[in-house]
């Protein structure tokens, strides 16, 4: 169930610009909407991810200490693991919106979106990828793929709800222990779930 007085993933995404991509009235029915950040600090930063449907059901909240070389990256790989955790919960024929606010990644993304319409299609430009999150995005760009369809969008950085998780990893640990959930979208309560996949470490990977 949504929680009251909270404003859901899905508006937020309904009122942030796409880059690259006209927000076309296809975008306000998507499946499940993920929310990422990425901090870093001298000490340590983290990697903050939250997941919903379209009803504002939360799927996932992780709030995971991360090391990332600066925050450039740490962005990536805050995506990156968001987008691990949404494929282990959603169906492969699933619409997702994502939600950062870092507008060079939200903007690759979209490219990378454009670029998968098929081979006699290319951007007007290639993405530009810190050369630490290659990897990561190697890792983003697989899972764009998997998906029937996905667009992102840009927030401002005070309105991205993963911030505080990202900011905070330890204060917040204890959202990691939430139960997990598989919730597909048009699925009735009189309806079988399917069960969510067991709850291995999530740290994200090198």
């Amino acid at each position: 169930m949504a929680t009251v007085g909270r404003q859901r993933l899905r508006e937020l995404f309904d009122d942030s610009p796409t880059p690259h991509i006209a927000h076309h009235p296809r975008t306000h029915r998507r499946d499940f909407y993920v929310a990422t950040d990425g901090s870093f600090a001298p000490e340590g930063g983290g990697l903050g991810v939250i997941i919903e449907t379209r009803t504002g059901e939360r799927v996932a909240r992780l709030a995971v200490p991360d090391a990332a070389p600066d925050n450039n990256v740490a962005e990536y790989r805050a995506l990156h693991l968001g987008l691990d955790v949404l494929a282990h919960r959603a169906p492969a024929n699933a619409n997702v919106g994502v939600l950062v606010d870092h507008s060079d990644l939200a903007g690759a993304v979209n490219l990378a979106v454009l670029a998968s319409r098929g081979p006699d299609y290319r951007p007007l430009r290639d993405a530009t990828i810190p050369p630490a999150a290659v990897h990561h995005w190697r890792g983003i760009r697989a899972r764009v793929a998997g998906f029937d369809g996905l667009r992102a969008a840009e927030l401002r950085s005070g309105e991205n709800p993963a911030h505080v998780l990202a900011n905070a990893p330890d204060e917040y640990a204890h959202v990691n222990d939430e139960p997990a959930k598989c919730a597909l979208p048009n699925v009735g309560a009189s309806e079988p779930q399917i069960p969510p996949p067991s709850r291995a470490d999530r740290h994200a990977s090198d």
